[in-house]
């Protein structure tokens, strides 16, 4: 299933955390927090928001930083996926 999102509206994919710190020691699953790197799997139009004009400053393929709180989690096709604004995206990694 494909899926577009609407305005500045932009899904992204979590790049999972290492379960092993430095030294070695494996993490248990309830240590571990949230990853707040991903990948954009796909991103709205932009456009007019609150009178505002938006222009998409991600593309499908960045790697970015997000807002640790931010966005809806859903699983699509057996993925956990995340929606997230825009403005939600702190930086792109390059």
């Amino acid at each position: 299933m494909a899926i577009k999102p609407l305005f500045d509206k932009v899904v992204i994919k979590a790049i999972e955390a290492n379960e092993k710190t430095a030294s070695g020691i494996v993490l248990p699953v309830a240590a571990k927090e949230k990853p707040q790197l991903a990948t954009v799997v796909a991103v709205g139009p932009g456009g007019m928001i609150d009178g505002k004009e938006v222009k998409m400053q991600v593309k499908v393929g960045d790697t970015v930083l997000y807002s640790k709180y931010a966005g809806s989690e859903f699983k699509i096709d057996g993925e956990e996926v995340v929606i997230v604004r825009q403005a939600d995206i702190l930086a792109v990694i390059e």
